[in-house]
């Protein structure tokens, strides 16, 4: 079976907080306006949304916090319907909640790991 841990408005703000690095008034927004869509389930379909209204789920996805998947099923002529869902990743949107792989540490990672690359290959070698 699913996750069964709800995600609430709350949780879903401060994800996107801490994830995304906004200020808590359009986390807010961003988290009702997608809450607002799922509604009580923890899928939907793609295409209850609108074209504009996709961005922020691409972006969403982007940050680990929403995930897409489909189904394909066989029309009675043969024919194949897929299906296309977007579903809550509630274990990265718990996470990041937490303040778990925050923006502020992907800089730090990014900032480390730009050290590393800024060593030439030389200078790795053994003498």
């Amino acid at each position: 079976m699913g996750d069964s841990r709800i995600v609430t408005l709350e949780v879903f703000t401060k994800a996107i907080v801490n994830r995304i690095g906004v200020n808590d008034g359009d986390a807010i927004h961003d988290a009702n306006f997608v809450m607002d869509i799922f509604g009580f389930d923890d899928r939907i379909v793609d295409n209850v949304l609108e074209p504009e209204d996709r961005q922020l789920f691409y972006i969403l996805e982007e940050e680990e916090m929403l995930r897409t998947e489909r189904e394909e099923n066989t029309l009675y002529d043969g024919r194949e319907w897929r299906t296309h869902y977007w579903l809550f990743n509630k274990d990265n949107i718990f996470r990041y909640a937490e303040g778990g792989n925050s923006k502020k540490e992907k800089k730090e990672e990014d900032s480390l790991e730009a050290i590393y690359e800024s060593i030439s290959e030389d200078a790795w070698s053994m003498q």
